[in-house]
């Protein structure tokens, strides 16, 4: 797939701002983009991303590091965002604070980053100019709607302070794109997993904490009676579609939001047998790892399932990975990564 985008970036010679570059998703965006040789100015404070992340990039892409610029700072601070954006061409922001729960025991917290600080650089964008501003936005938007699968016209109310900022974002995106003509592209995030994905923390998303605690003997717990669901996307593809929606050519409207996802629907049991099965093959012990069950985790949504038809159509959206083929490319990056904690 990079191969078809490659013709999009070629001769190009832009400047790309990248937002939580040193995040799970930011640093593969970044590892992309120069892989494709374009110029990339990464951006983090590091609340939730981690150095490493970058220094696995730019040992992976070698000399192509050359072309990585780095500033850390706080998409909070207008001065920062500022300097951000000088001479930049497209933004792809991911920084964020993700997690429902975490969103839940700090509101605040998760306003200040993902609203203000999502504000101050649109605007600072705006006002420099900027090509097409695409921003991460999450499937939490859907809330209580029951409807599936989940179309881009038709949301529910939402069900966490996450949920609310995201859903803030796009009505902010949406007024700026109508008021001041720059190009924004939101995109429906459902449940991003891959290389990077941190298993630490109270935090943790459940496909990189499940390895990590099946890896190391741990109990794997299961909030609610395991049939909850969700559309469960590789990384490659959360890039591809940043990508995608950075270079098309024209957009139907100055603002437009996508899902981004697989279009299949895995329950939290199926998931369970998918990484035990394919961990087993690892260490044979795994096989015998039952999961434990706990409460259903407030804020969270009972079925999620994505219609990606609009994406297709519009951005030339095709995922490369299903939540199958995803595991067995992540699956040695899981193992290498548990190693490295337990030594």
């Amino acid at each position: 797939m990079l191969r078809e985008i490659e013709k999009l970036t070629a001769g190009r010679g832009e400047l790309w701002l990248v937002t939580g570059a040193a995040g799970f998703i930011g640093s593969n965006i970044v590892e992309a983009l120069l892989r494709l040789g374009q110029r990339v100015r990464a951006v983090d404070n590091f609340a939730t991303g981690h150095r490493r992340n970058l220094e696995d990039v730019r040992r992976l892409v070698g000399s192509a590091a050359e072309r990585l610029e780095f500033i850390e700072a706080d998409i909070a601070d207008p001065r920062a965002c500022e300097s951000m954006v000088a001479g930049v061409d497209r933004v792809l922001h991911q920084a964020a604070l993700g997690s429902v729960p975490r969103s839940i025991a700090e509101p605040l917290g998760a306003f200040r980053a993902n609203v203000d600080g999502f504000v101050q650089l649109l605007d600072a964008a705006r006002r420099a100019g900027t090509a097409r501003f695409v921003y991460a936005s999450s499937s939490s938007v859907y809330g209580d709607s029951s409807e599936l699968p989940k179309l881009e016209a038709r949301r529910g109310r939402v069900l966490s302070p996450y949920a609310a900022t995201k859903l803030a974002d796009e009505l902010f995106a949406d007024v700026f794109a109508r008021s001041y003509g720059i190009e924004c592209v939101g995109l429906r995030y459902f449940n991003v997993f891959g290389p990077r994905q941190d298993p630490a923390g109270a935090y943790a998303a459940v496909v990189p904490k499940w390895v990590d605690a099946m890896l190391h003997g741990r109990p794997v717990t299961i909030n609610g009676d395991g049939r909850t669901s969700r559309d469960f996307c590789y990384v490659a593809n959360a890039v591809q579609a940043n990508l995608r929606a950075a270079l098309v050519d024209t957009l139907p409207s100055p603002h437009e939001v996508y899902n981004v996802a697989v279009g299949e629907q895995t329950s939290l049991l199926e998931l369970f047998t998918l990484i035990r099965d394919a961990l087993a093959r690892v260490d044979a012990d795994i096989a015998a790892c039952e999961p434990v069950f706990g409460e259903f985790r407030a804020g969270d949504v009972r079925h999620s399932l994505a219609d990606i038809g609009k994406a297709r159509r519009e951005l030339g959206y095709q995922p490369t990975h299903t939540i199958a083929a995803g595991m067995a490319e992540a699956l040695g990056w899981y193992v290498e990564h548990a190693r490295v904690r337990a030594s």
